[in-house]
């Protein structure tokens, strides 16, 4: 989420001093680590690696290949010099002796001393005893080296205990500084000197991968080494660099973490179970990391294997409805040994078999609702932890959904002195009531991302499943409350949308309208003028969205919509886009979240032969384009760096022509949206402050599944039908859409996210700006299906079978609309009416889709068929069927309907 003039002229690059003060004292901050004692340079095949002489922590690490960029935040050296501030090489550790009732803690970054040198040789590029760099106190003996091991670079600690008593380790951090600093860095020079990294926290075959924010190669890889196991992800909150908008902050890679799961996390669940080692007396043990050279993003699984790494694949992912038959995909070295599940029964495994014979491949479904850990044991020892998320059915999950939205989140209070009702509102649900007043005006005020997200996943749901009864009360809400309310009805301002309609000026409310439990003496709490400003062009989108469904229902179906007809909610749209390029002009220069339905406008509009009008919207919207063209990375924000703006900066370049700017789109979305064995991970495009502007618990903190993924899988979904033989794009695309209704809890409230800290990790208490994420869902929504050479026969979004020559999927998507069929790069969309199976011939490749009986405000089913590669197959149905706006028309029966597509 973005925010208004005045968090600009707080957090932008080029601003007032107030932003800069936190730098400025860290700047101040006396220097301990005695740079003027020189920096040493070593050469591995694959880095330059320079550390700092007095302390061996890294000062840069640059790949051989392109010696110009390095991994760390080595241009902050100077500035990030005294002590408390982590680097790479550092190390935490949390440990206990016969007698203590606490755990102690002692870190080499605390108080800086010069470390001693070990004589270092052969494959050793540097080393050094670190024992006296604690604190005093440490019982343990602990050495650190840099060395080259089968030609590639390895950070290795030894841990000695020299006493005559065992000492229990109960956490062993080793904090991974990497170039995540975006700090007093333009748009074009964060893409090409920044990195963002992502854990699987998976055990043994745990990985860090280190992404550039452009997509390009090269990447790195923080592996395993020793005995070493990827437990858990610590945020090093103690570091004093300065957190915000350009710096989400540090982690730490935790080998044990017992003595923080006693502690700080005691209230979480953890990913993995908290470990701790007793060392024996003169006992040693060694742990560590090595750092590998990838290519870009998707190379990063290939890296894993030719470095002997465990690799799985999910299908559709690792968020698995409890109708969905999954699929899981191993490809090591050792055959597994053993698999456990926790908790017990929450999933069901069981053998089966890949197309190529070499991977090991298991069916997985999902049987009890919530998180669940599957534990593989190989037979080499080597242990992989994968994390599924177990949810309902989509439409189960998507009913209910919907109901909580019109029913707990519904505000209808002829009282309310703001006139928002009849409306959706915020809702705290760990307080399970409304949230009607808040010191963000926004948040109950019905408008902005964190406003308006209430409203708007009530709307997108009823294109994906239209409900009778919600659609009159978003009905009522768009007459009484949206036009008039949030946007402006008539007048020199038509068209216009407000930021908010709720606003802090007591002096103009009657006595007792704000609550004294509330803090109002803050930016975010807007007086009436602000509140009412029409300027942020991110809060059209919303409002054109919603009318745009409306018309979708109105126009595709009878009944469902009744205050007013189809081209009425359509020109309410245009009209929405055009007020926003005439009132707020300044951030249309931006790419806007759920920009894309301004394309989905344009195409109704000249469905509907609508000509004037489309033609106006495409001459703005190529304005626009034309712009964007002109830069090198033209998805720019409200903000320094964001991940909202790609959505429909590709939708455009990709509709004008503009390829090249698509593709730096695109890859810059890859960079920061991964795939991991991990439904947390999976597909998770990276927010980490939207929990200051449209979360209950405000802090900096990676986001799960926050509405970025769903937003960013439209491009990746998209550029997949393009390229259906890149199974990278849809598994990506996949577990951004499934993510995305991975935190809605069985009786359908959506969090804004899922809290990352190990300490939390659960979802936030407020549903925030999560419609804008389920705008992206309801978008995104299809069944896909391929035919993988080493996987075989596979369906995101269905469950397939095969027999003889003829593939088929049972759809398992809410919608049951839309289908991709790989082989013959086929998208078949539905308007109307439900596909409760598809089936394709591999040898004919005839297709059969088998249609859902009529429904009261379903008597018509129309779809369209699109070929989306200049190779595909092109189809037309075997029976005459009518052909009207380019789509195919059939009535529906009250049984099932089978229609047949024969290839031409």
């Amino acid at each position: 989420m973005r925010r208004a003039l005045l968090v600009i002229s707080l957090l932008c690059i080029s601003v007032l001093s107030l932003a800069q003060t936190p730098w400025e004292r860290l700047s101040k901050a006396p220097s301990t680590l005695h740079l003027e004692q020189g920096i040493d340079t070593y050469r591995t095949p694959e880095f330059i690696i320079k550390l700092v002489r007095s302390s061996q922590t890294a000062a840069a690490l640059h790949p051989a290949s392109d010696p110009a960029f390095d991994f760390t935040p080595g241009d902050s050296l100077k500035v990030r010099s005294s002590n408390g501030l982590y680097h790479l090489g550092d190390l935490n550790i949390r440990l206990k002796q016969p007698g203590d009732t606490a755990w102690k803690s002692f870190s080499t970054a605390a108080a800086r001393k010069p470390i001693k040198a070990i004589k270092a040789g052969g494959a050793v590029l540097a080393a050094a005893d670190l024992t006296e760099t604690f604190a005093s106190g440490m019982p343990l003996q602990v050495q650190r080296y840099w060395e080259v091991k089968n030609n590639q670079l390895v950070l290795r600690f030894v841990l000695h205990n020299p006493t005559k008593q065992a000492i229990e380790i109960g956490a062993l951090g080793m904090p991974m500084i990497f170039n995540n600093l975006i700090e007093r860095r333009t748009l074009e020079q964060a893409h090409v000197q920044n990195v963002f990294y992502d854990p699987y926290i998976g055990g043994q075959a745990g990985y860090l991968q280190v992404t550039r924010l452009n997509g390009h190669a090269p990447s790195l890889l923080v592996l395993p080494q020793a005995n070493t196991s990827f437990e858990a992800y610590n945020p090093l909150l103690d570091d004093p660099t300065p957190r915000g908008i350009v710096f989400e902050g540090f982690y730490e890679w935790m080998a044990l973490s017992k003595a923080y799961a006693e502690k700080e996390w005691k209230q979480a669940d953890p990913w993995n179970r908290p470990t701790s080692i007793l060392l024996k007396p003169g006992e040693t043990k060694n742990y560590g990391v090595q750092l590998i050279l990838s290519g870009t993003p998707r190379d990063i699984e290939t890296t894993l294997r030719k470095n002997n790494r465990p690799v799985a694949v999910g299908i559709p992912g690792y968020v698995l409805p409890t109708d969905v038959k999954g699929k899981l995909f191993l490809e090591y070295k050792s055959p597994v040994k053993q698999i456990d599940i926790e908790p017990k029964g929450a999933l069901s495994i069981e053998k089966t078999t890949a197309a190529d014979k070499a991977i090991q491949a298991y069916a997985v479904n999902g049987k009890l609702f919530g998180r669940a850990r599957l534990t593989i044991t190989y037979q080499d020892g080597m242990q992989q932890v994968i994390h599924y998320k177990v949810i309902n059915p989509e439409r189960k999950t998507i009913e209910a959904f919907g109901d909580f939205l019109t029913t707990k989140q519904w505000y209808d209070n002829s009282n309310d002195p703001f006139h928002r009702s009849p409306g959706i509102i915020t809702y705290d649900y760990e307080k399970q009531q409304q949230v009607d007043q808040d010191n963000r005006a926004w948040i109950a005020g019905l408008s902005d991302e964190g406003g308006a997200g209430g409203w708007l996943g009530a709307m997108m749901k009823q294109l994906v499943l239209p409900n009778k009864n919600e659609i009159a009360k978003l009905e009522r809400f768009v007459d009484e409350t949206l036009l008039g309310r949030i946007q402006v009805k008539e007048g020199p301002q038509q068209y216009g949308v407000r930021k908010s309609i709720f606003y802090y000026e007591p002096d103009s409310m009657p006595k007792g309208t704000y609550s004294s439990a509330i803090n109002f003496k803050t930016w975010s709490a807007w007086p009436l003028k602000e509140a009412n400003n029409l300027g942020r062009a991110y809060n059209y989108p919303h409002v054109a969205a919603a009318y745009w469904v409306l018309y979708r229902m109105a126009r595709n179906h009878k009944g469902l919509v009744t205050n007013h007809n189809s081209d009425w909610y359509l020109e309410h749209a245009y009209h929405t886009i055009t007020g926003m390029m005439e009132h707020a002009p300044y951030y249309t220069q931006f790419g806007l979240m759920e920009g894309s339905v301004f394309y989905f406008i344009l195409k109704d509009l000249k469905a509907e032969g609508k000509t004037a009008l489309a033609d106006k919207l495409e001459v703005l919207m190529k304005k626009r384009a034309i712009q964007w063209n002109k830069l090198e990375f033209p998805f720019g924000s409200e903000m320094p760096w964001d991940s909202t703006g790609q959505e429909e900066v590709y939708i455009w370049c990709l509709f004008f022509g503009y390829e090249d700017k698509a593709a730096v789109t695109l890859n810059a979305i890859l960079g920061y949206m991964p795939t991991l064995p991990s439904w947390a991970y999976n597909g998770n495009a990276r927010r980490y402050w939207d929990f200051l502007y449209g979360g209950k618990t405000q802090r900096i903190e990676r986001m799960i599944h926050h509405y970025g993924s769903e937003l960013n899988a439209i491009p990746v979904l998209t550029e997949y039908r393009r390229k259906p033989e890149d199974l990278y794009l849809l598994r990506v695309g996949y577990g951004g859409v499934l993510g995305g209704i991975s935190n809605i809890t069985e009786d359908g409230f959506a969090p804004c996210a899922f809290h990352a800290f190990p300490a939390t990790l659960k979802n936030d208490g407020i549903n925030g700006d999560y419609g804008s994420g389920f705008y992206g869902y309801a978008i995104n929504t299809a069944t896909y299906i391929t035919n993988d050479k080493k996987l075989g026969w596979l369906a995101f979004g269905g469950n397939v079978s095969e027999e003889g020559d003829w593939i088929t999927v049972d759809i398992t998507t809410a919608a049951q609309r839309n289908i991709f069929i790989a082989p013959v790069s086929l998208w078949i969309s539905f308007d109307a009416g439900q596909v409760k199976a598809v089936s394709y011939n591999k040898r004919t490749k005839e297709i059969k889709l088998t249609l859902a009986p009529a429904d009261a405000y379903t008597p018509m089913a129309y779809f369209r068929l699109e070929s989306t590669t200049a190779s595909a197959t092109t189809y037309k149905p075997a029976t005459n069927l009518s052909l009207e706006q380019g789509r195919f028309g059939l009535p529906l029966k009250n049984e099932v309907l089978t229609v047949v597509l024969q290839a031409q």
